[in-house]
């Protein structure tokens, strides 16, 4: 077993440190491993490992140039970049096995870790992730929106009134909270510059998109996806596809679950719902959990 003692710790990888949770008191409990998405941070796993860590214990850590996870280093910002920061995060902590869970961009980098490690990481879901298809025109959008708001970002938007309520309001089916808004505007303003454009346009170019389904398809681990019917940043329509490339979906979209009434936030839009689901896709496979 990993020796993870509950609480916030550090771990130095790839030359920059990484800040991660631990809780559950158990530590013979399974272990699960949060990876959040582009411009977020571990934060919002909270309400999902709150419900969860009595059964299971849950890892959370920020991305390299993400919430906590700031300095000089590393190799590069694609998601095969950050799989590899992944790889070294449970190795140095000694983790033998592990399920993921992933939400957006942290979906495609759960992927591509559970890739590289077959015989750790025993499954993963995927929040709010998808894709495999490119379409040109939005992509081109999408990076230009998504590095133009880095690049104008500025410590004065903190003095905007409403300005949580309105990122409390974006992205989501209903309004989440403003502590989520002032949450999401923080990340935002202390993103690294360099990791949060390049790991936009890194995950975004053509052939990025198009391997994701190669890559689906020679997962021999299960694998889940969960959408939410309102997200307008990975429609519905785009996580069924990239699931319908492993040999859960059966045809039928069996390893699919959309959730309704819920936008691209599904981890605090709807923490009892998405909490439910994974505790029955981990204990369905209980089974194959082995000692460590």
């Amino acid at each position: 077993m990993p020796n993870l003692q509950p609480g916030t710790s550090q771990v130095s990888i790839q030359g920059v440190p990484h800040v991660f949770d631990v809780t559950g008191a158990d530590p013979a409990a399974p272990l699960v491993v949060f990876i959040h998405g582009w411009l977020l941070s571990r934060s919002y796993w909270q309400p999902l490992t709150a419900r969860l860590s009595s059964r299971f214990q849950c890892l959370t850590y920020d991305l390299r140039g993400f919430g906590e996870s700031q300095g000089q280093g590393g190799s590069g910002h694609t998601p095969a970049d950050y799989a590899a920061d992944l790889v070294s995060l449970l190795q140095t902590l000694g983790v033998t096995q592990t399920w993921l869970v992933g939400h957006s961009l942290g979906g495609t980098i759960a992927l591509w870790a559970a890739h590289s490690l077959p015989d750790r990481v025993q499954g993963v879901v995927c929040l709010n992730a998808g894709g495999g298809i490119y379409l040109r025109r939005e992509f081109a959008r999408f990076r230009w929106a998504g590095t133009k708001i880095i690049q104008l970002r500025s410590p004065w938007l903190r003095r905007l009134p409403l300005l949580d309520w309105v990122f409390a309001r974006a992205n989501v089916a209903q309004g989440v909270g403003r502590r989520w808004g002032r949450q999401r505007l923080r990340d935002l303003l202390i993103a690294d510059r360099v990791a949060a454009i390049d790991s936009l346009l890194g995950s975004t170019t053509e052939e990025q998109v198009h391997c994701l389904p190669r890559l689906v398809a020679q997962l021999v681990q299960p694998i889940y996806f969960m959408a939410g019917d309102q997200d307008q940043v990975m429609e519905p329509q785009y996580v069924r596809h990239l699931a319908s490339f492993h040999h859960l979906f059966a045809g039928h979209g069996a390893n699919v679950t959309e959730l309704c009434g819920c936008g691209h936030m599904s981890m605090i839009e709807q923490p009892d719902r998405v909490a439910d689901l994974i505790t029955k896709i981990l204990l369905n496979h209980q089974l194959e959990f082995k000692p460590q």
